[in-house]
């Protein structure tokens, strides 16, 4: 882009600038933005906090790097983030730099921050608020960044990277998230996921959880007793709500449209198909995506065999699902759950779980293909956990998530597994280990699973449908009560 191009995207993205050079309200270009004004139409008052020290200024020098799922809200966030910001008296908002990269090359990023620090130069040398939305598209952005920050004055200002791929993870850590005056790297990587079941539940009224998460090692404490005997008689409700959730997910707009209508629309579906047959088949047919994530909903619950996969998919080999299927997790829509040893090990050589990242991706598939077969709750319901146990244990200790270690399943022999054995996790008074944790949704007959867990760790977790039971060595727990501790 030519320097003149530059300065109009810089002048359009930044309308406070303008605003409090003409003595206006730095605040009022929000009721014309496009992002905040196209989320009215399906605004139920959920706000992400995960910027919150960027908008109270704890950050100061220090660069946030903010991925997640396409569609799930990062760029409306950064401008809710300079919405706030905007709003601070001791803040000029023209230390405020937002500035949307699409479209843009690496060499286009290194004039942005040249560009951008020239047209606020009224600001001296105070510290700029960068924030650059989808940068991770760029190139070698990771290159760029690390030398701006370590040879201009961009390395004393506060800088908010997002983008929808944690592809060249390799990369952000050797060239931003090492060493840097004593910043921590687990506070400066984040992930946006779609909302949780408790943040759903808070959204729509259906229920107000106002106790603390418990951290995975603690599952079966007196603290998890006590609110699992809170939520007791609440169960029946709880089992549509968890219903409803493994229907429409956790994307804001379709936790919205399923609130507002009974169901997630078919445009938003294609929305996300969409995304999906781009970022990770884009030069197969339409239908490729559909019947992608139908088969990986199928056999989630099973450690997963390429060579039948691929010869249901039709692929010429492995390789070509490989491909399919990191890309998938490259993009935030996938998890895989390896299986491990006892000390929570990978084991290699074995065959891994995969699961989607949200329920309604299990749907676009029978939704927008006719012929597909349509999820089953069951499956809905162990991928649902693994989601909010590898998002539990990702809070815990940044990165976990995408270095696909924060879950693992367990075989004990004799054809037994457990879904989600022990993982080691760090505390403050040293490292932990999870409850191991069995899903069986049902409403009966789930002593077979607690005795399996019982006989290999004495103690665990059975993640039922209603079913609310303590008085054993292995508690069985209803799955969105599960969900609620630990999210």
């Amino acid at each position: 882009m030519r320097d003149d191009e530059i300065r109009t995207r810089l002048r359009e993205n930044n309308p406070w600038w303008q605003a409090v050079a003409n003595e206006r309200d730095p605040v009022a270009w929000a009721s014309a933005d496009r992002s905040l004004v196209a989320r009215q139409s399906f605004d139920l008052g959920y706000r992400s906090n995960l910027l919150h020290d960027v908008v109270n200024g704890e950050l100061d020098d220090k660069l946030v790097i903010l991925r997640g799922p396409r569609r799930v809200g990062k760029s409306v966030l950064l401008k809710d983030t300079a919405l706030a910001l905007c709003g601070r008296r001791d803040i000029d908002p023209r230390q405020l730099i937002y500035v949307a990269l699409d479209g843009m090359t690496v060499a286009d990023l290194r004039r942005v921050l040249r560009l951008g620090r020239e047209l606020t130069r009224s600001m001296g040398d105070q510290r700029r608020i960068w924030l650059l939305d989808e940068v991770t598209a760029l190139k070698g952005w990771t290159a760029e960044l690390k030398y701006q920050r370590d040879n201009t004055p961009f390395g004393n200002d506060t800088v908010v990277c997002t983008g929808s791929s944690w592809e060249g993870t390799s990369n952000v850590e050797r060239d931003l998230l090492a060493g840097r005056s004593g910043e921590r790297s687990d506070r400066r990587s984040r992930v946006l996921h779609p909302m949780s079941l408790r943040e759903v539940l808070i959204a729509t009224n259906r229920l107000n959880p106002t106790f603390e998460k418990i951290r995975p090692w603690e599952l079966q404490s007196p603290a998890a007793l006590r609110i699992a005997e809170t939520l007791e008689p609440f169960v029946d409700e709880l089992d549509l709500a968890w219903q409803s959730y493994l229907t429409s997910g956790g994307f804001p707009r379709a936790v919205a449209e399923n609130h507002n209508t009974g169901g997630v629309s078919d445009s938003f579906l294609e929305d996300l198909a969409a995304w999906l047959h781009r970022d990770v088949d884009p030069d197969a047919h339409d239908d490729s995506v559909p019947r992608l994530l139908s088969a990986i909903e199928q056999h989630c619950s099973s450690p997963l065999s390429r060579n039948t996969l691929s010869q249901e998919l039709g692929y010429a080999d492995g390789n070509g699902l490989d491909v399919r299927l990191n890309r998938l997790t490259h993009a935030y829509a996938a998890l895989w759950c390896h299986q491990i040893d006892v000390n929570g090990n990978r084991i290699r050589g074995s065959q891994s779980k995969m699961y989607l990242a949200d329920p309604l991706l299990s749907w676009i598939g029978p939704r927008l293909r006719s012929g597909l077969p349509s999820p089953d709750f069951t499956r809905l319901t162990e991928a649902a956990l693994a989601v909010a146990l590898a998002r539990a244990v990702d809070d815990l200790q940044r990165g976990r998530w995408e270095s696909d270690d924060a879950i693992g399943y367990l075989r004990t022999g004799g054809g037994k597994e457990i879904d989600f054995s022990k993982v080691p996790i760090p505390s403050p008074s040293g490292v932990k280990q999870s409850v191991p944790l069995e899903s069986k949704w049902v409403s009966s007959g789930w002593r077979a699973e607690a005795r399996s867990i019982e006989g290999f760790f004495s103690s665990g977790v059975v993640a039922t449908r209603t079913i609310l039971d303590t008085t054993k060595t292995a508690w069985a727990l209803p799955a969105p009560i599960v969900a609620l501790l630990l999210e």
